[in-house]
């Protein structure tokens, strides 16, 4: 008697703890976002065009954007978790990557930035220097971009395998677009990189976001 061939299963995410960590996943991007453009725009002397996102640890309302970070990357954590159970054919990387990238938004609140280039307020223009925790910060927040920069690809190249051209697309170029921003920052921080990086930042948030989102409806990454 031969033995019927298997055929992959596409495991919907259950209504229960792992649709809940998963849409909490969905959420962290539009948390991120939304909390630092409140932020960039209410804060006295921060300037979207001269400086990172992280400088909005440092100064007396520092702790909301430790709080981001640390709020944001437990979800993203969880959500890793819960793409990982989600499926039975997806790839392990992307989950392992993923909970990469949230561990690196949890280091980076635990690690804050410097201030830097007269934020907040008094500091004088500059770089200035770094402190330990502020190298720290760099190291972490390095760890992160790469992990989500490589799941983008990864997704990308399975989607691309699986002839969803759509989906591949979407992955490879947010990817490629959040290398290249990230790199032109380290070269030449100018108003214009730094925008197109705080651009990409949004972007990268928004693959995350559809990332879990598409677990939770039981699609395959």
């Amino acid at each position: 008697m031969s033995q019927a061939a298997p055929f992959p299963v596409v495991r919907p995410a259950s209504v229960g703890r792992d649709r809940a960590l998963l849409a909490g996943g969905v959420l962290a991007g539009p948390i991120f976002a939304a909390s630092a453009l409140l932020q960039g725009f209410t804060r006295d002397g921060f300037d979207f065009r001269r400086h990172p996102v992280s400088v909005l640890s440092t100064g007396e309302l520092g702790w909301i954007q430790i709080a981001t970070f640390l709020v944001t990357g437990v979800l993203c954590v969880l959500a890793a978790g819960a793409l990982r159970r989600s499926t039975d054919t997806g790839s392990v990387w992307v989950p392992r990557l993923l909970a990469l990238y949230g561990l690196g938004m949890v280091g980076a609140a635990i690690f804050s930035a410097d201030p830097a280039d007269g934020f907040p307020v008094g500091t004088p223009r500059g770089a200035g220097q770094i402190s330990w925790h502020g190298g720290l910060h760099f190291l972490v927040a390095a760890v992160a971009f790469v992990s989500l920069i490589v799941a983008m690809v990864v997704a990308g190249r399975r989607a691309a395998r699986r002839g969803s051209r759509g989906r591949a697309g979407f992955s490879l170029a947010t990817g490629a677009f959040f290398a290249v921003a990230w790199v032109a920052l380290m070269v030449r921080p100018a108003p214009a990189v730094m925008v197109a990086f705080g651009m990409a930042v949004t972007v990268g948030w928004v693959w995350v976001s559809v990332t879990f989102a598409r677990a939770a409806s039981g699609q395959v990454d």
